[in-house]
């Protein structure tokens, strides 16, 4: 048995985390893909300690916490983005049930907005992937009233003042317009509470329904509204290694895992 106190092989770890075959494993550190807290590692006699270091391959974070769970909830509209709402509204416990682990989520939806919610038990990353200083990419489709022109559009990316300060969409695109409304896809990477609501409303077309259909790297696809499903290995590797690159942000981390209340206020829609 292999002596805790001096770490486990790079090899075995990346195999017990399924990244490859122990055989394959090895094959990967040698040809220099694998990396330890930021350092290539080349020697397969290597150890480390699972807890408490950082490996990823060509790039991308290995999850290697077992304990830790990343799920993908599509949210329906009429559901508080909390786990217990001191109001009696429906809250997210409802599409947890299927978890032992306590699942809390990162950020907020609106109310009256459905769509991509990430949950997890993984404090770290949700301290990380809220934080207003990071800023994640996300993606949402807005039914929105009247015939939206490629003048507002443009108003849209190029910037516009709010109350609090000006803001500009990262891309905007008008997808359909018919029967007196139009659908509209809008990026953005602030967490400005309803932004995509208030910018709308600025432009002179008020969000009738509004749907995120992105978060980082992660896609809603054909999850049905209401359904909750595990990330796969590659989303979260692409999730860990977004929470990675941002974990330098003043996200002031809790150790404890514990639902950070100062950062769960409501975002962006």
């Amino acid at each position: 048995m292999e002596d805790k106190a001096e770490g486990i092989r790079l090899q075995k770890v990346l195999a017990n985390a399924g990244v490859a075959s122990r055989r394959v494993s090895e094959q990967l550190i040698v040809e220099g893909r694998v990396r330890v807290n930021g350092a290539v590692v080349t020697e397969l006699g290597s150890r480390i300690d699972p807890e408490s270091d950082l490996v990823d391959v060509d790039g991308v974070a290995v999850q290697l916490d077992a304990g830790k769970r990343y799920v993908m909830l599509n949210k329906p509209t009429g559901v508080i983005s909390s786990m217990k709402d001191d109001r009696g509204r429906k809250d997210l416990r409802a599409f947890t049930k299927d978890w032992e682990e306590r699942l809390f989520n990162v950020g907020r939806l609106d109310y009256d907005t459905s769509g991509l919610l990430v949950l997890t038990n993984d404090g770290e990353l949700a301290q990380v992937l809220a934080h207003p200083s990071f800023g994640v990419t996300k993606v949402y489709i807005a039914k929105v009233e009247g015939t939206v022109t490629p003048q507002t559009i443009a108003t849209l990316t190029r910037g516009i003042e709010l109350e609090d300060g000006p803001i500009h969409a990262d891309k905007a695109r008008l997808l359909d317009a018919s029967a007196g409304h139009s659908l509209v896809e809008l990026t953005l990477h602030s967490g400005r509470n309803r932004i995509v609501r208030r910018m709308m409303a600025a432009v002179g077309h008020p969000v009738v329904e509004l749907v995120r259909r992105q978060f980082g790297p992660l896609h809603l696809g054909t999850l049905p509204v209401g359904r909750a499903r595990e990330l796969t290995k590659v989303e979260r590797g692409a999730l860990l290694t977004l929470s990675r690159q941002g974990s330098g942000a003043d996200a002031s981390v809790d150790p404890t895992g514990e639902e950070p209340p100062s950062i769960q206020e409501p975002e962006d829609s």
